[in-house]
């Protein structure tokens, strides 16, 4: 039976005297693949800085099983690309090893594996030969590339991806869900996302965010099934042709 990384226990949270979440209760096991889903506002963002420990609870505890110290250094995460600042004059290399910087002592130098690693990940990610450019030289997929590799240089147990497919072609894409596929192997993922049509073909179980979380044991869900969760999300299917699935009209007179 897979054990616990993260339990979230009737966490109500938000901003000032604005709730955004109330009453969460959630827990991510070793070898979960989540899709987290749910409309703008709803909370989906506010859940991950509870996770991350962005932001302290207004109530509710966060026991984190997966470390023995209190930290989250077993957490990689991968933030919007949005809210990254471009500005910062920093190489794509450097923005990967910055990953394993909480690894060294304060003087500790990168050493050549380290080196070695963040080129491997660029490659498997296809952006080795961008490793010496400033990060804000990056085009939106580029530098999603660079900050999915910093995410997983120090080997999470767990992975979390806000809204990963965002400035991606359709190319990585396809070889980013694989890539989730294969690291699934290894670690716990949770993936925030719009894409429920695609990302479902992948994830193990669902989650839907709106004010409340409602946890679906399954990566089959129906338009029903959302709207009871009160999940204002539209399944849209992926075929040759990607089109809305809408309910049938009533026969008019």
């Amino acid at each position: 039976m897979s054990s616990k990384l993260v339990e979230l226990s009737d966490i109500t949270a938000g901003y000032d005297d604005f709730v955004a979440i109330e009453h969460v209760n959630f827990h991510i096991n070793e070898n979960d693949y989540i899709g987290i889903i749910g409309p703008n506002g709803g909370g989906k963002t506010t859940l991950l800085k509870v996770i991350l420990g962005i932001l302290v609870p207004f109530a509710g505890k966060v026991n984190l099983h997966g470390s023995n110290d209190g930290k989250r250094d077993f957490i990689g995460y991968l933030p919007q690309v949005s809210n990254i600042d471009k500005k910062f004059p920093i190489t794509v290399q450097e923005v990967v090893l910055s990953g394993i910087m909480s690894q060294k002592t304060i003087f500790g130098r990168y050493s050549q594996a380290d080196v070695d690693k963040v080129r491997m990940l660029l490659a498997q990610t296809g952006i080795d030969h961008l490793r010496n450019k400033v990060i804000g030289e990056l085009s939106g997929g580029q530098m999603q590339r660079a900050f999915l590799c910093r995410a997983l240089i120090a080997k999470p147990r767990l992975l979390i991806l806000d809204e990963p497919n965002t400035y991606v072609d359709n190319k990585f894409e396809g070889e980013l869900y694989e890539l989730l596929g294969s690291l699934n192997k290894e670690m716990a993922i949770v993936i925030v996302t719009h894409d429920l049509g695609t990302v479902s073909k992948y994830v193990k179980s669902i989650a839907c965010v709106n004010r409340q979380l409602h946890y679906h044991p399954s990566n089959i869900i129906s338009q029903e099934q959302l709207n009871s969760y009160n999940c204002p999300i539209q399944l849209i299917t992926h075929g040759h042709v990607p089109h809305t699935v809408l309910e049938n009209h009533p026969n008019k007179k």
